[in-house]
């Protein structure tokens, strides 16, 4: 089992502290995390600063932890843009980047990025196959439906090789074979309830016997001596970050005492998880603190 733990991205104007950014990433390394994550969202009430000059901010903080960003709604990038920040992140971090890419649904504000929702998942795959093309090849060629390119080279290209690993984020059958068949590893979505993603588990499995192929969670955590007062602030927070709270969410994410959060920690493991990505969504540095001190030892 692997453990990692979302970077701090939550802040409002002018209130980030690079002090103690520092601080908290050099203690996840310190406390043996495999790696640390972010997220993406251009838009949305909720102040949240950008995956990839976050990840670069915490590259130069560390020299061990990996980072990655799960998921970059790749349908609103360019294919050619995202391969060069990706590869120059790889080379500057010394090959300890992870990527995670999805389509973000039919409902995204596809207009804003010059783009219709129409054939956005063809756009998506199309994407991720010139991204990966992009990070292994010189002089590509590309005739696609939505870009072309015509001896095309990025270099430098990934310091991994052939490219870092590239998890797919999304739900469905057709998410779960899309996954199995250009990525290295799927990504449970942190609004899945541990019986859906055992599901998912269960299908991606059926698919692969790839032994290199991952699976990992994102396990939305509030760890407090009172369970209730966990539970209602867990549930404010996802309400802000959802714009509601479905049945759904409210069960997916673990809330309560540490001997609670152990025993449904324990539940998304034996669902197939080999890497849970802890996602704390207020007091970030003492939650950290908790789940290296509490739940990771508890674990064992």
């Amino acid at each position: 089992m692997r453990y990692a733990i979302a970077i701090p991205q939550f802040y409002s104007d002018g209130s980030f502290d690079p002090g103690a950014f520092r601080e908290y990433l050099v203690r996840a390394e310190e406390a043996g995390f495999h790696s640390a994550w972010t997220q993406e969202a251009v838009f949305g009430t909720r102040p949240l600063l950008s995956p990839m000059e976050v990840m670069t901010f915490a590259a130069a903080c560390t020299d061990t932890l990996r980072l990655g960003c799960t998921v970059f709604v790749s349908t609103q990038h360019i294919p050619a843009q995202l391969a060069k920040s990706t590869s120059s992140l790889d080379q500057l971090s010394r090959g300890r980047l992870d990527v995670g890419v999805g389509s973000g649904g039919k409902n995204r504000p596809y207009a804003a990025f010059g783009m219709r929702p129409d054939r956005y998942l063809a756009r998506f795959t199309e994407g991720v196959q010139l991204i990966k093309k992009l990070w292994t090849e010189e002089g590509v060629e590309h005739d696609g439906e939505f870009w072309q390119l015509s001896g095309a080279t990025i270099s430098p290209r990934p310091f991994q090789k052939p490219h870092p690993p590239l998890w797919f984020g999304g739900s469905g059958p057709t998410a779960l074979r899309r996954a199995v068949e250009l990525g290295t590893g799927f990504f449970g979505a942190g609004s899945v309830p541990t019986v859906t993603f055992a599901d998912q588990v269960r299908s991606v499995r059926s698919q692969t016997e790839r032994p290199d192929f991952e699976i990992a969670k994102r396990v939305y955590i509030a760890i407090d001596a009172d369970a209730g007062r966990a539970r209602e602030r867990v549930n404010a927070e996802l309400t802000a970050v959802y714009g509601g709270l479905s049945p759904a969410v409210e069960a997916a994410a673990i809330a309560g005492t540490p001997e609670d959060c152990v025993r449904a920690v324990r539940q998304v493991i034996e669902a197939g998880a080999e890497l849970i990505l802890f996602t704390p969504l207020y007091d970030q540095p003492e939650h950290l603190d908790l789940i290296a001190e509490e739940i990771i030892p508890a674990l064992a």
